[in-house]
């Protein structure tokens, strides 16, 4: 269900237009009616005084966020286990299921909670950083930026021994792309019914394909893809990030969530990052999991 987290932001980013000064024309989420103000989540003193911070991530995201033998694995979690240690307090992880879009899942996990049952964590991790989307969504503070992520290709540098695939292969050349995800969007709309997209439910399936030699590439982010050549050691893949010719912007800014009515825990796990962005910490972690690891430009 991830693939659908960025569709709107791609979208956006794909289609020509002028430029606006920041928040022009962006219409915001509606406010409640008639309803009257409402403290949502804990305070950043609560959550000192409690002695551990509740994070949402995401379920099943290899090599990010997922679960092994009962707890919570990945670079998403290591990088909240940096944010508490920053903090003096425990870190805690709830795994939550992406929802169809990036919109629904800031409401029932950050600022508002899910109709039935819902409640809302401390702050969300994996959160993508952009302009429109703070302007747009006023009930969360986007901060905490510590990573850039942008669209790649993994391939088998033996089937291509001149130069690594570019999109315009994937005319003739069958390509394993998340369904309904940014590089299904993207391939679709350039290369139009001619393309040799083979549709898989997720980017790791997409990297098992390729892997299996069902088809001759993979294209996703390219967190996912290095995260699924990691379990194929064998394989021979490797992993490029081609130029996307009619795309305005195949990359983004990684960061984290925060209820807009907590702006002191907002600036705490900011300053948190920052710490560890500067001491090399979360560069550690891409490394350690065979990640690139690319800085954000906060």
């Amino acid at each position: 269900m991830r693939r659908r987290l960025l569709l709107g932001f791609a979208l956006c980013a794909a289609l020509p237009g002028g430029a606006f000064a920041r928040c022009e024309d962006v219409v915001p989420q509606p406010k409640p009616q008639n309803t009257p103000a409402q403290d949502v989540g804990r305070e950043f003193d609560t959550i000192l005084d409690s002695g551990f911070i509740e994070f949402a991530v995401y379920e099943d995201f290899f090599p990010w966020s997922y679960e092994e033998k009962g707890e919570a694995r990945g670079v998403d979690i290591e990088i909240g286990r940096i944010i508490a240690a920053e903090l003096g307090v425990e870190a805690r992880f709830r795994l939550v299921q992406a929802g169809e879009t990036l919109e629904a899942d800031l409401m029932n996990y950050v600022w508002k909670g899910a109709i039935v049952g819902g409640r809302v964590s401390d702050l969300m991790l994996h959160v993508p950083y952009d302009s429109a989307l703070v302007c747009r969504i006023e009930q969360v503070t986007f901060t905490g930026q510590y990573a850039a992520e942008t669209l790649a290709v993994a391939y088998r540098p033996a089937d291509y021994p001149e130069k690594p695939p570019t999109p315009a292969f994937f005319r003739y050349d069958p390509v394993a792309v998340e369904n309904d995800s940014i590089s299904d969007f993207f391939l679709t709309s350039m290369l139009g019914t001619a393309a040799k997209v083979r549709r898989f439910p997720s980017a790791q399936a997409a990297v098992d394909a390729l892997a299996a030699g069902e088809t001759m590439a993979a294209m996703a982010p390219r967190g996912e893809l290095e995260g699924g050549v990691t379990r194929h050691p064998d394989a021979g893949l490797a992993v490029h990030e081609p130029p996307l010719m009619g795309f305005a912007r195949g990359g983004w800014t990684l960061g984290v969530g925060v209820n807009f009515q907590h702006k002191d825990l907002a600036y705490a796990v900011d300053m948190a990052l920052e710490t560890a962005l500067a001491d090399g910490r979360i560069a550690a972690v891409f490394a350690a999991a065979g990640l690139t690891y690319s800085p954000p430009g906060r």
